[in-house]
């Protein structure tokens, strides 16, 4: 995650100057006058990787959790070694309507479906007791798949760059309420003690990110890269180990996307 953070904020602007020093002094100007109009739409394609930021609670390989906590296992000590998450690819799509404020800066509204999923992998350590002794120990590694469909409401600043014969830079960011359709769909299904990861349906989150306009002869090409993380703890509670084992769940989504405006 830290190397795509870098990616957005070093890679793409070194990028867009090294082009645009080796670009010829005379080209045909695409569009001109396009970024003086005072509104434009247009629409978004992009794959995301969604991917959660966990704290787990404290000390939390001393814990003995009770089987009646345990929907998976039925031993007599059950430790969670640690919990991680893994990322999964999906794909979004929006429509796009762009504001100018004034010289260089845009207000944008981007409301967008993306369909995802990631995963939270839990190491357990697991253990049969027989009088005072241990019988057995094993050690298992149980993942819980989380899929998520978001409707996600951004709204965000644009800042351009001067523009550079057909070509321009620009950073984006803001704030983006969301609605996770598939958490809302389980939170309906919900079955207390079923070992289903539950998630909140609303969340809020902030956005980052940096592109490139190209400007060709009929519409204007984005591309663009940028983080959205999630302010709200997202962990439902369900008396479950899943649950109760974390104590702060976020999430985090890396999106690249094609806008056509």
């Amino acid at each position: 995650m830290k190397k795509q953070v870098l990616f957005i904020f070093l890679v793409v602007p070194f990028l867009f100057l090294i082009h645009g020093k080796t670009m010829a002094q005379r080209v045909v100007l695409n569009l001109q006058g396009y970024n003086e109009q005072p509104y434009h739409f247009g629409f978004i394609l992009g794959i995301n990787t969604m991917n959660f930021s966990v704290r787990p609670i404290k000390n939390l390989s001393q814990i003995n959790w009770s089987a009646k906590q345990s929907p998976d296992f039925t031993a007599d000590s059950i430790h969670i070694n640690s919990i991680t998450a893994s990322i999964s690819p999906g794909f979004s799509v929006g429509i796009l309507g762009n504001l100018r404020l004034v010289k260089h800066l845009d207000l944008r509204f981007i409301p967008t479906l993306s369909f995802g999923s990631r995963n939270l992998n839990y190491s357990i350590r697991t253990a049969g007791l027989g009088g005072s002794r241990v019988d057995s120990i094993t050690n298992f590694i149980v993942q819980k798949k989380v899929n998520s469909t978001y409707i996600s409401l951004p709204l965000l600043l644009k800042y351009r760059s001067w523009r550079k014969g057909n070509y321009g830079a620009y950073f984006i960011g803001g704030i983006n309420y969301a609605i996770d359709l598939a958490a809302a769909k389980k939170t309906k299904q919900q079955k207390t003690g079923n070992g289903i990861i539950i998630l909140h349906t609303h969340d809020v989150g902030a956005e980052i990110g940096a592109g490139f306009d190209f400007y060709n002869a009929y519409f204007k090409l984005g591309v663009e890269a940028k983080m959205i993380f999630g302010l709200r703890n997202l962990i439902v509670d369900d008396n479950t180990i899943y649950s109760e084992s974390i104590n702060q769940l976020h999430s985090k989504i890396f999106m690249l996307s094609f806008t056509f405006e």
